[in-house]
């Protein structure tokens, strides 16, 4: 069974931590990585981009992004939730916190560090959002919501992260090996962090649990 297709699992307030603490964590990856200087992942090469040319702070362009991806989602008859609208707002302000709290590393080795933690982090904070079930972030809906026209999750994401990488590149964006590092490491990230950042079910009363655990 699919981990998006399982049951969304405690309370409400429970729910709205993992979904704030998942995008605190999402937004202070995405600084780290635009922070080692070393390539980010697609959409905050865009992100990036646009704040060289116009002079808005990254977090100010994740959240207008977002506000422009939600257009796109009326004609894909996409649903937004509560996640969704928390997911525009917080997103930027965490990450432009974090880029103003965390000092740029000179040494080498300490931007290697802020890449992989930033990617880490991102991958970490998508299985706690997603976990929380209350709505997905405005670019994983547009993503699903090409998947209802037809393309593959697969299709539409790279048809996605490839346009956006390339807009953003010509922006002034940062590409480099912290994307490549990015694009090969995410997805088994997720995957790795999906089930063990969702709560699990408590026994029924009465249950006995199995004979040597």
């Amino acid at each position: 069974m699919s981990e998006l297709s399982l049951p969304y699992l405690g309370s409400l307030p429970q729910r709205l931590l993992r979904l704030y603490t998942g995008l605190a964590l999402y937004g202070a990856g995405a600084a780290l990585q635009v922070e080692s200087h070393l390539g980010n992942g697609p959409w905050d090469v865009f992100h990036q981009g646009l704040s060289v040319r116009t002079g808005l702070s990254i977090g100010t362009w994740i959240i207008l992004v977002g506000l422009v991806v939600m257009v796109f989602w009326i004609p894909l008859r996409q649903r937004p939730g509560v996640g969704t609208v928390s997911n525009i707002v917080f997103l930027g302000l965490f990450a432009d916190l974090t880029l103003w709290l965390a000092p740029t590393p000179e040494n080498l080795v300490l931007r290697w560090a802020y890449l992989l933690s930033g990617v880490v982090f991102v991958a970490a904070a998508t299985g706690l959002y997603i976990g929380a079930g209350l709505g997905p972030g405005p670019r994983d809906g547009l993503m699903t919501g090409l998947h209802r026209l037809g393309l593959s999750i697969r299709a539409a994401r790279t048809l996605v992260e490839l346009t956006v990488l390339a807009a953003g590149w010509l922006l002034g964006g940062t590409v480099g090996v912290g994307t490549v590092v990015f694009a090969l490491t995410i997805g088994p990230l997720t995957q790795f962090f999906m089930p063990r950042m969702r709560p699990r079910p408590r026994p029924a009363p009465g249950d006995v649990p199995p004979q040597g655990s």
